[in-house]
């Protein structure tokens, strides 16, 4: 993977050397790369011709050497030209050209697009010509393509080229030289972006007083947002508003406070629906992302843990508040916002999701994936949460009151509920906002509750019996166990040891 703007003028470089004809760049940012690239090739002689095809323009020189080669094939009021003409005129277009092609994704399953691409092959390796297909991160050539095309992909810019995007914006706007500090803090907010939208949201969030970093953050968002299937979760939650559940507490504050700590959280809310039919189902969709996910994830070293446990016992809560509690990202993962009807689409979508990942969290993120059964999750994704599988039980008396006291204080209630035997901390929450809400007692207010641990009995014992033994408890240190298979419906009798 290339990491930085140095490493990829590199290796542009180096495919220009060797006379590399057809080169795919991947990129957030078109004019970003035709700069890059136009930079890597110029030497210490006068730059070769650059010229540019967009379905607008047609062709158009870029530089004084670009526009008399595209005069010379087409005469001085060029027309404008399809994409399938446009490759067949390259053919004659001048020696050492770089011809930019713009979004083909469009187009180039077209028999006439993926032809001329394809003929251009031998004709520019001959000629010293490149042809530089610009698209979107994340796309795939088509199959006819894949063994003549190089691919490269533009990284997003480093922490040290946005610290100079955000000096060079500071001084374009007559604002007085941010500190380090500033700087420092500006990075950390535009780490992700594009070169464009960083520059953008920088300058929105910037004024004569200096920089609001809360509406920089706020503006970083949603430009992430506009990635389908990443969300940043805003809530502020953190650990010591959840109550129980203090073993895997304990271990994510050591996760997120020792080497190597993650800069972002990526939580995946109920992963085994977005992974369901993998290596079953017809179209190829779920087994190809499926892939893509297990190669990325070995590919980075991803750490990640997984939660299993009935519906409110606290799962989604942990993995969200840890951001917060650390005071890092989290990003929502959303698998099936990423399917899209167009074959390849799918893919496509997911690859630039992760490319941003890979971009905020600089290559260390942690993933958080909750689950209601385990059973259906590929072994193999299972394999990549290497930092363990964790059970969350209902929780137990004492934890019960833990949560009961942190929704009083928070509504300030009184009183207390008879029975709450087998109540999820999701159906505690709930009841205390009701009793807060509707001006009830809590009393009143726990009987419009009818917890899970009695509408979905069977479901959890066969989820108690399918942890036992197996995973990590979530309350206590060690393994989760049960000591009877027929254990009470309000969470039974629970007995723990320690992992050996």
């Amino acid at each position: 993977m290339i990491r930085s703007t140095e490493e990829f003028r590199v290796i542009v470089k180096a495919a220009r050397r060797v006379g590399t004809p057809l080169m795919v760049v991947r990129t957030a940012d078109p004019a970003s790369a035709i700069s890059q690239v136009c930079v890597s090739v110029n030497g210490k002689q006068d730059p070769p011709p650059f010229v540019v095809w967009d379905f607008i323009g047609g062709l158009q020189g870029r530089n004084d050497a670009g526009k008399s080669a595209v005069s010379k094939v087409l005469g001085e009021n060029a027309p404008g030209l399809g994409p399938g003409d446009a490759l067949a005129v390259a053919q004659r277009i001048a020696p050492d050209t770089i011809l930019f092609f713009l979004n083909p994704q469009r187009v180039w399953d077209q028999p006439d697009v993926v032809q001329g691409i394809w003929n251009l092959r031998d004709v520019f390796k001959a000629g010293g010509q490149m042809l530089v297909l610009v698209t979107p991160p994340g796309v795939t050539l088509p199959i006819e393509l894949q063994n003549d095309v190089m691919v490269i992909d533009e990284p997003l810019p480093s922490t040290d080229d946005l610290a100079r995007l955000v000096a060079a914006t500071f001084e374009s706007a007559g604002v007085e030289a941010p500190d380090d500090p500033t700087v420092a803090k500006a990075v950390d907010a535009l780490v992700g972006l594009a070169a464009f939208p960083a520059e953008q949201v920088l300058a929105m969030s910037l004024s004569k007083k200096g920089l609001d970093l809360d509406r920089l953050w706020e503006r970083k968002c949603q430009a992430v947002e506009q990635t389908p299937g990443l969300t940043i979760w805003r809530g502020g939650e953190t650990f010591d508003q959840i109550g129980g559940c203090e073993n895997i507490k304990g271990f994510l504050a050591a996760v997120l406070n020792g080497r190597e700590a993650p800069r972002v959280i990526v939580f995946v809310d109920e992963i085994e629906k977005a992974f369901a039919g993998t290596g079953t189902d017809m179209s190829g969709v779920k087994t190809e992302m499926t892939g893509t996910m297990l190669s990325w994830m070995q590919d980075r070293g991803a750490d990640g843990l997984i939660f299993i446990g009935p519906p409110g016992a606290a799962k989604s809560a942990v993995g969200k508040a840890a951001g917060a509690t650390a005071g890092i990202p989290t990003v929502a993962f959303d698998l099936s916002a990423m399917q899209n009807s167009l074959v390849g689409g799918s893919g496509e979508r997911l690859r630039a999701a992760l490319q941003v990942v890979d971009a905020i969290s600089q290559g260390r993120s942690l993933w958080i994936a909750t689950c209601n059964s385990i059973t259906s999750l590929p072994p193999e994704l299972r394999r990549r949460f290497t930092l363990g599988t964790f059970f969350f039980d209902l929780p137990s008396a004492e934890e019960r009151k833990a949560i009961w006291d942190i929704y009083r204080t928070k509504w300030s209630l009184t009183g207390e509920v008879s029975d709450d035997e087998g109540w999820t901390g999701a159906e505690i929450k709930e009841c205390g906002r009701k009793a807060w809400r509707l001006n009830l007692s809590l009393k009143e207010s726990a009987s419009y509750v009818v917890p899970v641990s009695r509408s979905a009995a069977d479901q959890i014992e066969a989820l108690r019996r399918q942890a036992s033994g197996r995973f990590l408890s979530a309350s206590q240190p060690g393994v989760f166990t049960i000591e009877s298979p027929q254990a009470a419906v309000g969470g039974g009798k629970r007995t723990f040891r320690d992992a050996d």
